[in-house]
């Protein structure tokens, strides 16, 4: 067992029982759900002994054969296919996929029964050696964590990134994998959702950040209120060993963090230090990462004529780190990203100049403002991540050129206002996919967006065929859905294949 797993309860009216490796032993554990993070949690937790049974409401014809097949071939697991209520008699805990509601008959049958539900992130923690470096938010999740990430490895650690994020193509490693292979002198990086932190209890990383809140998951979430309480239980068992980093810039993130957990807070802010003394002036500003302009003179020509330029600097305890000119990711979203990855990984102790070298490398993630190719003057860009309608601001904001955007998929619930505002301002033409495309198109419309500059296409192909014919030269066309992608994909890494192999048949067109 861990020796520090029963300093810190379960929230009140939580059945809590320790966890470690030796206490899986002859337990009888359901896992609901046969996706990638069900099938590693089973087997990682038969491997010490547990008796685990996984359930899936979907009928066996109904699932990736290749999942049925990898979960028979683990010794001890059972399947139950096709089960929407288990009968849990006998069952000692039940571990959900991330992708099961709260409120699914599952899930509540097991708290009636008084059952145990741990996340997997919880079963995780109690197995982890080494430290874990957690990340949340409603934006930046993957860009942040994988710049993390970079930035561990550029120091020399050994170092796992994990959770709710695809490292390589679609591909994810879930955090309990990370856990039971990540030796004690190594570091987990990991992105962690709010569906992964709903049933957490004494899950207690070393450094956690809350990046941002903003409406998204709507279709999970009864309002803000609860889905806000979801994200800050991230905080909830940290000590006063332990580090909460707080974008200082976002109310509900700032209001939600003040009272939970006992981790010491370092906040990020794209505010001036004088700012942030004027308005928060109990705060000591080595607990901030902000924003100073410096002026630079220099020798414009060979008559040594002098001119001088501005620059924006990321200060950290009153010392410039970092030039805005130096990061390679745009936009003041991808500023305040950078900024908790550096008060993440100046908490463990790593020095400024690895994490300057790799932010200054660091040219993002998939499907993330990623850049495509340059086709008769015109840049693509993937932005097939962008799922909600605070990041449709932020991305469309970032781009200087005029835009063609592309948008579309399932409508996850909440106001699409800011989507449609914001195409608005910042897109000359749009092109509409999926299920959701009437709805924008009346939205845009709403807005004041001119009929003629919206357009409907019945596939991704065809939309990015229609916004090459819609596009300039020196615009940008930019996949940017602002919404699920499962009317059409499997999901976000799919759909931004598809548009990746849409650009390149262009490229193929023009040779």
């Amino acid at each position: 067992m861990r020796e520090d797993a029963v300093k810190y309860p379960s929230p009140p009216g939580t059945p809590w029982v320790p966890g470690g490796e030796g206490y899986f032993s002859g337990k009888r554990i359901a896992v609901i759900g046969l996706a990638a993070t069900g099938l590693a949690t089973a087997r990682i937790l038969s491997e010490r002994g547990a008796i685990v049974t996984v359930y899936d409401g979907k009928p066996e014809d109904k699932l990736d054969p290749a999942r049925v097949a990898e979960a028979e071939g683990i010794g001890g697991v059972h399947l139950a296919l096709g089960v929407a209520e288990p009968d849990w008699g006998g069952t000692d805990l039940v571990v959900p996929s991330p992708g099961v509601p709260k409120w699914a008959a599952s899930i509540a049958g097991a708290f009636a029964r008084g059952i145990p539900v741990w996340s997997e992130i919880e079963v995780a923690y109690r197995l982890a050696v080494a430290p874990i470096l957690a990340i949340t938010g409603t934006n930046g999740k993957t860009t942040t964590t994988a710049l993390v990430g970079a930035i561990c490895r550029e120091a020399g650690l050994n170092t796992w990134v994990a959770g709710n994020i695809a490292e390589d193509e679609g591909k994810r490693t879930p955090l309990i994998v990370a856990a039971v292979e990540c030796p004690a002198d190594g570091v987990i990086v990991a992105e962690i959702s709010s569906f992964q932190l709903e049933h957490v209890h004494t899950f207690r990383p070393k450094v956690a950040a809350w990046l941002n809140l903003s409406v998204d998951h709507m279709d999970r979430y009864a309002d803000m209120n609860e889905y806000a309480e979801a994200k800050a239980k991230i905080f909830a068992a940290q000590t006063e060993d332990d580090f909460k980093i707080i974008n200082s810039d976002d109310d509900m993130v700032r209001e939600s963090s003040r009272n939970i957990g006992k981790g010491i807070g370092k906040h990020f802010t794209l505010k001036s230090i004088a700012q942030i003394y004027s308005e928060q002036s109990g705060y000591l500003h080595g607990n901030f990462a902000y924003i100073e302009g410096k002026q630079h003179s220099f020798n414009a020509s060979p008559k040594g004529d002098v001119k001088s330029t501005a620059s924006k600097f990321i200060c950290i305890g009153g010392e410039p780190v970092i030039d805005f000119l130096s990061l390679q990711i745009t936009g003041n979203h991808n500023v305040r990203n950078a900024m908790a990855a550096l008060l993440m990984v100046a908490a463990i102790g790593i020095k400024k100049e690895f994490a300057v070298k790799a932010i200054e490398a660091f040219r993002g993630v998939a499907h993330r403002m990623e850049f495509v190719a340059d086709v008769a003057g015109v840049r693509y860009i993937n932005n097939s991540m962008c799922t909600n309608p605070a990041a449709v601001e932020a991305s469309v904001s970032a781009i200087e050129t005029p835009l063609v955007a592309i948008a579309g998929g399932v409508h996850k619930g909440g106001d699409l206002t800011p989507m449609y505002d914001s195409l608005k301002r910042n897109a000359r033409k749009v092109v509409l996919i999926g299920a959701a495309k009437q709805e924008i198109a009346d939205g845009l419309r709403t807005a004041g967006m001119d009929a003629g500059d919206v357009s409907s296409a019945d596939s991704l192909p065809d939309a990015v065929t229609m916004a090459a014919s819609l596009a300039d030269a020196g615009d940008t066309v930019m996949l940017v859905p602002g919404c699920a992608s499962f009317d059409m994909f499997s999901g976000f890494e799919e759909r931004g294949a598809v548009f990746r192999d849409a650009v390149r048949g262009l490229e193929s067109n023009t040779d």
